[in-house]
């Protein structure tokens, strides 16, 4: 079946803000630079996050019971760069970044605002796969001026997406 091209062209003009995913399992840190993600329920609050299923974080998110979730900021800039452009098949992303562990999953402490949520349910949703997340502890630190996809759609991702 032939993709439709008028939906890449608007796509690819949207400006959705970007997320870095976190996860942790059976002693392995992953994390992964993020576009698609949503609110999906007020009562009872729910979030999906959808990680690539070529994505090194995937794997190691199959085998989780939480996952961090990360608002960026414009000022986080070269921490999407760390977690957009290289791989955890090949480095330690989190060697590079403060973290802290939250419910057992790594917390990039240098970002303005974040949550943990447990997943719920894992949806295969074709090259991704759909967390959807009760979230159960956050922080922000003041106003967010979010780091939007027109700002991140040059970057040579460690992953295909």
């Amino acid at each position: 079946m032939a993709e439709p091209e008028f939906f890449h062209e608007v796509a690819g003009q949207l400006d959705y803000p970007m997320i870095i995913v976190t996860a942790a399992a059976d002693g392995e840190r992953s994390g992964c630079l993020v576009g698609f993600h949503v609110q999906c329920s007020i009562d009872p609050l729910r979030y999906l996050v959808c990680v690539s299923t070529s994505n090194h974080t995937c794997r190691v998110s199959a085998r989780t019971e939480h996952l961090a979730v990360h608002f960026l900021d414009e000022s986080d800039y070269e921490l999407s760069l760390l977690f957009g452009e290289r791989t955890g098949d090949d480095v330690d992303k989190f060697a590079a970044t403060a973290w802290q562990d939250e419910h057992g999953a790594p917390v990039l402490t240098e970002t303005r605002a974040w949550f943990v949520g447990r997943v719920l349910e894992r949806l295969p949703l074709g090259d991704h796969v759909g967390h959807v997340l009760e979230p159960i502890v956050g922080h922000v630190d003041g106003p967010l001026h979010q780091l939007g996809f027109q700002q991140v759609k040059t970057m040579k991702p460690g992953h295909p997406a």
